[in-house]
């Protein structure tokens, strides 16, 4: 087996050690593969797509767009929610 270094933050080192019982390498581990799996499943996904990196990028703008016009809309109602009772 190989070993790996990681820097986290103190703050994350300090909570992790609240918690002895965990073993951190093997949740790195499960971390890492899980990661991996999503990674290859997105390859896979796209390996037969027409779409270019431009298109996937005006794709993903739009997308952004329209989530942030229906986030909008439902914070103002719940804001008008409040003011109603």
């Amino acid at each position: 087996m190989v070993s790996m270094t990681l820097a986290i933050p103190l703050e994350l080192k300090k909570e992790m050690d609240r918690h002895p019982e965990m073993n951190w390498s093997e949740v790195a581990r499960q971390s890492i593969k899980t990661r991996i799996e999503l990674l290859e499943r997105l390859d896979k996904l796209a390996e037969n797509s027409r779409l270019t990196e431009k298109d996937a990028i005006e794709l993903g703008r739009m997308v952004n767009r329209k989530v942030d016009i229906r986030f909008r809309k439902f914070i103002g109602e719940m804001k008008r929610s409040r003011v109603k009772k």
